[in-house]
């Protein structure tokens, strides 16, 4: 579904700056039996909004058909465990979470986060719509309802558990289409002087480290803090701390309570909004700019892996995320550029990518067949995958695709 008004403020003054062409869907992996069946394909284009300064795609794709059956599961990742034990700290000992209170995540996933909190005491429900994940959540012992957050989700939430002294919304306000709906939610479900706690991936390094790849269905908006704001004060809610985080390529933390609630903001939300205000991310031509960036960047990306190939190394990719799916369709590689990946999820082992059909295997596979060469595809975890790789590093190079091309020791080296 084609989308003409703007997912925060409603407006209809939408400008297109990147298009990526038409995808398959990020994370619609393919059974290797089923290859020669068509796959759809989505127009994947961004539009910003010149009223609010949203950053956002242009298509709706059924969320049903993007997270029933969902592939991205956070508990295979290292940073994601720690960052969930940092998160459970800071909330617990900033808001006095005890054994009374209760945090509910919504898009809980396979409840990595919320065993954090757990670990501290508090009781914890977790609800996600993918079907495959919610199980194995709840066969690890976090409490997950198995569904949509929303207005209507979050009154049933309320209803079965009572209120929530925090909401917690991570890596999730991206993908849902009815923000409003969404965030509405939020103050049905929270206590008197709860918390709700939003991050998302921020626009600076989003623009900064040109971080095209991060644009794909699920990822519907690109967000400031300044759009966040309009976005929570449409629903009687005020920002009261931001922080940010290196998570999933750069993100911020959005604390909110209830409009007039007890707590003063802190400095920082002030210093944020000025510094974006100087930064000028409702500007066009500072977009537009930065599509001449992306279209820069496959040319040097392509010449980097088939210059490679013309000297007879020997490429594959390590990791098969979302944003690495857009990268190769948008850059034109499949296997005759990557032979095959290799990636810790069992849940998407065996498996081909989507649209472009690279097979996909454990990293045993980089023993069994050693390249000369890995394409990072899951650049947010280079740093975690090195050390996981340490022995491959020894002989071989971990290439990042962003914001060129570059080597991981060359440039660590460098530094």
């Amino acid at each position: 579904m084609h989308v003409t008004n703007c997912r925060v403020c409603e407006s209809d003054k939408l400008e297109l700056f990147l298009d990526l062409g038409e995808t398959a869907l990020a994370n619609q992996f393919v059974l290797p039996e089923r290859v020669h069946e068509p796959e759809p394909r989505f127009p994947l284009r961004l539009v910003l909004c010149r009223v609010c300064g949203l950053v956002q795609i242009d298509e709706v794709v059924p969320p049903e058909v993007l997270f029933k059956n969902y592939a991205y599961v956070s508990g295979t990742s290292d940073l994601i465990y720690r960052h969930a034990r940092s998160l459970a700290d800071h909330f617990c000992s900033t808001y006095s979470l005890g054994r009374s209170a209760m945090v509910v995540e919504a898009a809980s996933n396979d409840g990595t986060v919320l065993q954090a909190f757990k670990r501290h005491g508090v009781r914890t429900v977790g609800i996600d719509p993918a079907e495959n994940i919610v199980r194995c959540a709840n066969e690890a012992g976090i409490e997950t309802v198995c569904d949509f957050f929303n207005a209507a989700t979050a009154q049933a939430l309320r209803d079965r558990y009572g209120p929530a002294r925090l909401v917690l919304a991570r890596h999730v306000l991206a993908h849902v289409a009815d923000l409003q709906d969404f965030v509405q939610g939020f103050g049905i479900l929270l206590d008197r002087d709860g918390v709700a706690a939003i991050e998302v991936p921020y626009l600076r390094p989003f623009h900064d480290r040109l971080e095209y790849d991060t644009v794909y269905h699920e990822h519907l908006c690109y967000f400031s803090l300044s759009v966040l704001k309009t976005l929570l004060e449409r629903h009687g809610l005020e920002v009261l701390n931001v922080q940010e985080a290196a998570i999933h390529g750069g993100s911020i933390l959005v604390t909110a309570q209830r409009r007039g609630g007890l707590r003063a903001p802190t400095d920082l939300v002030n210093q944020l909004l000025q510094e974006e205000r100087q930064r000028g991310w409702h500007r066009p031509e500072l977009w537009h700019s930065f599509a001449r960036a992306v279209a820069r960047s496959k040319t040097a990306i392509l010449n980097e892996i088939d210059g490679l190939r013309a000297s007879a190394r020997k490429l594959a990719g390590y990791g098969a995320p979302a944003k690495g799916m857009t990268l190769l369709a948008y850059c034109g590689i499949g296997p005759d550029r990557l032979p095959h990946l290799v990636d810790k999820s069992p849940h998407k082992q065996n498996l081909l990518t989507p649209g472009h059909h690279i097979p996909i295997a454990g990293p045993e596979r980089l023993q069994l067949d050693p390249p000369d060469v890995l394409l990072v595809l899951a650049w947010n975890f280079a740093e975690e995958i090195v050390a996981q790789q340490a022995e491959f590093g020894r002989r071989g190079k971990f290439l990042l695709p962003l914001p060129e091309p570059h080597y991981w020791r060359e440039r660590n080296a460098a530094a």
